[in-house]
Order: structure tokens, then C-alpha cells, then sequence
């Protein structure tokens, strides 16, 4: 292959939580991280969020209206960040989740690559889970190549274990001694379990707040382990890995929390998302060395603290590596789209289970 010169990429995110979006800059190869760049997040607002979660679970053809409400929202906030940066070269566009089913070869996410082009007259990289899902594979998840890149960069030569805690949790297992992240034993990644969508559903509900700020409510409550006795017969646990969820996809939650107290719901549903990253351990064949934690949950102390105890190896924030926890998602697109570019892989059977590595991604110029 010619040798390819590393160009600045913007990643764009817009994660289950339906905050906002999330734009980061990259230098990259497509196979190296030369530069971490700019970043930028755009809140949506309460109205904007009200209508992005009413379409949450919908499919293309459900209430086009809707759809094309939320569609518009999504599409014109990417716009607004794409404009903080005038010298990206190249987009890579996730657009928002609103329904994902493996099961039956199927996902959904809004936002329209081609028209965005056009809107922002640059070159945009989307729908990166259709190539996969006819692959054979679980669409997701999709940062696990750009953990690898990770792990490279920083010089790691043990195996470590990348957690994201979002919406739904993930793991990645990262042999960073392995030069290309398709190979056999260089990756292993799939989704843990519910992470923040409960706590964030029960708290909205409940008191009316976005989040639980610093794991405070969770920590004044009492964990109610029958609950998580009860969750864990759930058949997702013990199913092998590659797999992927939903963000509702463990919706009787809901009731099995509705008979306890704010604080003890909280509490449960913290305690739930740090147990299934440690029951995802029954999946390895390799212990990390190290346990780098991105995403919304690392902001959670009783979360963190948490798995800190139970963890048999040190936990910190990505933070403490030189990342960025909240920009690593939107990077992980920057660096997917210059894998696109330059038709390499970015997933493999280790990561979502497709039959063959595959270049996902569709190319729309403006």
C-alpha cells in the first residue's frame, strides 16, 4: 500500500445519554495517533432532548415524523460542532442510536451523512454498522480498534482492559504487543451490561435530575443484591462474547426497582453497572494489567470506588494516561472514518463477530 500521510480528522459523537454531541480532532494515519487535537461538546436542550428520547426505540419505518424531528435535531447539532473546526479534513459521523437489534441483523441510527456533507461541504464517513451487521457481526462495539491505537501509542506492552461506561457498558481487551488490531488475539470486545441509561431513566424520573451527580445519591442507598441476584440470570451474562446491546434492552429494571426508595434504586442500579464489568471477566482468557475507564461513569465516585474494591488490578479514569474520558468515543470515529478512507478494517470476529474483518462505512463527499 502507498504510504498514506496522517491528516486531521473530526469524530463526532452522540452517545445514548442524549446530552449533546461530542466533537474531537485527530491526526491519524488510519493505523497511527501522530496528534490529539480540539474538542468540542454541544448540549442538547431540554426540548431537543424530550424529542431525540421520544424516538428511542423506534425503527425507520415507525412515526416519521417524529423520526424526521429527531433526525433534524441531531443533524443541524453536527453541524454546529462541525463548524468549530474549519481545517478538519475528513468527518466521521455516528449519528444517534435509536434502536439496535443484533439478534435479528438490524440497527438504527439517524442522521443523514450524505445531506451533512452537503450541509458542511466536506467529506463525511457514516453508517458504520451496516457493513458489519451483513458481515454476521453485532455492529458494535465500534472503539475497540481505536483502543488498540491507544494502547500503541502510550507503549503498552501488557494486555489492558479499556471500560466504557456510557448509556450501556463495554470492555475492551487490548493486547498492545499485536501490530494490527484485526489479528486473532489482539482484541477482544463486547458489550458488559446496562451502565448509566437506568440510573439516568430512575433519577429524570424520579427527582427530575439528568444524572447522578458524583454517585451521591447512589451513595447514601442500600444495594439490594436479591435485585442483582435476579438480573444476573439474565441468559446475556453467561452468552459467549462477541455481543452487543440496546440501550433498553434490560427494560424490566425498571419494575424490579420501582418498589425501593430513590437512594436504594440509585445505589442497586450503580452497584449493577460495576458488577457486570466484573462478571465480563468470566469472558477473558488473559488478566489487564490496568483497568482505563472512559465515558459518563468515571465521573461517578461511588461507581469508581467501587470497582476499584473489586477489581484484582488497578482502576483509574483514562485520565490518568493522558486521555480524554470524554472525547474518546468522538476520536474513536475520527480514526474509524481514516480507516474507511483507506479501506482498512475497523471491526474484526473479536469484536463484534463478523465473519471476516470488515471496512464499514459509507464515504459521502459534498
Amino acid at each position: 500500500m502507498a504510504r498514506f500521510e496522517p491528516i486531521w480528522a473530526l469524530g463526532l459523537m452522540s452517545g445514548t445519554s442524549m446530552d449533546g454531541v461530542d466533537g474531537a480532532m485527530l491526526m491519524t494515519d488510519g493505523q497511527n495517533i501522530h496528534a490529539f487535537g480540539d474538542s468540542y461538546f454541544r448540549p442538547y436542550s431540554p426540548q431537543e432532548q424530550e424529542t431525540i428520547a421520544a424516538a428511542q426505540g423506534l425503527w425507520p419505518d415507525d412515526s416519521p415524523n417524529l423520526l424526521a424531528a429527531a433526525e433534524s435535531i441531531v443533524r443541524n447539532a453536527h453541524a454546529e460542532v462541525i463548524a468549530q473546526f474549519p481545517d478538519a479534513q475528513i468527518i466521521g459521523f455516528h449519528g444517534q442510536t435509536l434502536a439496535h437489534d443484533p439478534k435479528a441483523a438490524r440497527t438504527h441510527q439517524i442522521g443523514d451523512g450524505a445531506q451533512l456533507a452537503r450541509d458542511v461541504g466536506k467529506q463525511v464517513v457514516w453508517d458504520f454498522r451496516t457493513a458489519d451487521m451483513n458481515a454476521g457481526g453485532q455492529g458494535a462495539p465500534l472503539a475497540p480498534f481505536f483502543h488498540h491505537a491507544c494502547a500503541r501509542q502510550l507503549g503498552m506492552q501488557r494486555v489492558v482492559a479499556f471500560v466504557n461506561l456510557g448509556g450501556v457498558g463495554n470492555v475492551t481487551l487490548v493486547d498492545g504487543s499485536k501490530y494490527a488490531p484485526e489479528g486473532l488475539d489482539a482484541l477482544l470486545a463486547f458489550d458488559t451490561g446496562p451502565a448509566n441509561a437506568p440510573i439516568n431513566d430512575l433519577v429524570k424520573g424520579r427527582l427530575g435530575l439528568d444524572y447522578d451527580k458524583d454517585g451521591a445519591i447512589a451513595a447514601k442507598g442500600t444495594v439490594h443484591t436479591n435485585i442483582l441476584e435476579q438480573v444476573f440470570k439474565d441468559d446475556y451474562f453467561s452468552t459467549l462474547p462477541p455481543k452487543s446491546l440496546d440501550r433498553n434492552s434490560f427494560g424490566y429494571l425498571g419494575s424490579l426497582i420501582s418498589p425501593l426508595s430513590v437512594e436504594d434504586a440509585v445505589a442497586t442500579l450503580t452497584a449493577l453497572a460495576s458488577s457486570c464489568v466484573y462478571a465480563s471477566q468470566m469472558h477473558f482468557s488473559r488478566d489487564p494489567f490496568r483497568w482505563l475507564i472512559c465515558g459518563g461513569g468515571r465521573h461517578n465516585e461511588t461507581l469508581m470506588n467501587t470497582l476499584k474494591r473489586s477489581m484484582s488490578a488497578q482502576v483509574d479514569p483514562v485520565e490518568a494516561v493522558g486521555l480524554d474520558g470524554d472525547m474518546l468515543e468522538a476520536q474513536a470515529f475520527a480514526y474509524l472514518a481514516v480507516r474507511v478512507l483507506r479501506g482498512l478494517p475497523t471491526s474484526s470476529p473479536t469484536t463484534t463477530g463478523c465473519k471476516e474483518p470488515v471496512c464499514g462505512g459509507i464515504i459521502s463527499g459534498p
